[in-house]
């Protein structure tokens, strides 16, 4: 199987939830091609959707030997960091990933960090910024649907995901969020 087509079956056997199978084409990956940091990267994401925080940060460290810190590598290396407990460093590649391309990942990144840190109104008050400066921004209407279902309140929840259906009805997310 050549290189992109083995990369796009691993990224779809990740998202499809077969976390064995997505290890194994990183893997192969690695072995076929030790020069392509998509093999790390892949890696990463697998290890990550584990729990397996110090393996995925073991193969971001890699990946970022070969290309650098990436927005995207910045964000993995964060999440990581976040779940370990050192938000402090999360935030710092979370700014910096930002900083690189604005990515709403990066800004969802953010919003969790302040909420993992008990800082629930600075984490709305941030995601409010981020909706007004971008409202175009699906994702960011998403995460304040999920904010507000995990706070109770359905029906405010309920409101942000229309508004993200309206910008792109077919984001599965909040479609399903509807149905539930």
């Amino acid at each position: 199987m050549e290189l992109e087509e083995l990369i796009k079956r691993g990224y779809e056997l990740l998202a499809e939830g077969d976390l064995d199978q997505a290890l194994d084409a990183s893997r192969e990956i690695q072995k076929e091609n030790p020069d392509e940091a998509e093999g790390f990267i892949m890696e990463a994401e697998v290890m990550q959707k584990l729990t397996q925080w110090d393996p995925s940060l073991k193969m971001v460290a890699k990946a970022m030997e070969m290309i650098g810190e990436t927005s995207r590598l910045l964000n993995l290396r964060g999440y990581a960091l976040m779940q370990k407990g050192d938000t402090e460093n999360a935030r710092e590649d979370f700014d910096a990933a930002i900083e690189i391309d604005d990515s709403p990942v990066g800004h969802r990144n953010v919003v969790l960090c302040l909420i993992i840190e008990e800082r629930g109104t600075q984490a709305l008050d941030y995601l409010v910024e981020q909706i007004r400066n971008n409202p175009k921004e699906v994702e960011h209407w998403v995460l304040m649907g999920d904010i507000m279902k995990k706070g109770g309140q359905a029906e405010k929840a309920r409101g942000f995901y229309e508004q993200a259906l309206t910008m792109n009805p077919d984001h599965a997310y909040a479609r399903k969020q509807l149905e539930e």
